[in-house]
């Protein structure tokens, strides 16, 4: 019964892959296709955090060394 109240009160939002209003059954997508594009991008690691790589980065202590 608490479930129906969560889903039954959950605000539409715009689809993250085409902008169009979600539905309930598909939510947070409007369809199972948007659904699908957005597993693919997971999985093809089409969603990335970005990284930098400290290693190549001039650190002044490893310059004065004298060894």
């Amino acid at each position: 019964m608490s479930e129906t109240k969560e889903t039954s009160s959950r605000r539409m939002r715009p689809c993250p892959i085409c902008s169009k209003l979600s539905t309930e059954p598909d939510y947070p997508f409007c369809s199972p296709r948007c659904a699908k594009v957005d597993l693919h991008r997971w999985f093809s690691e089409g969603y990335t955090i970005p990284v930098v790589e400290t290693d190549d980065l001039d650190d002044p202590e490893r310059d004065n060394f004298d060894g």
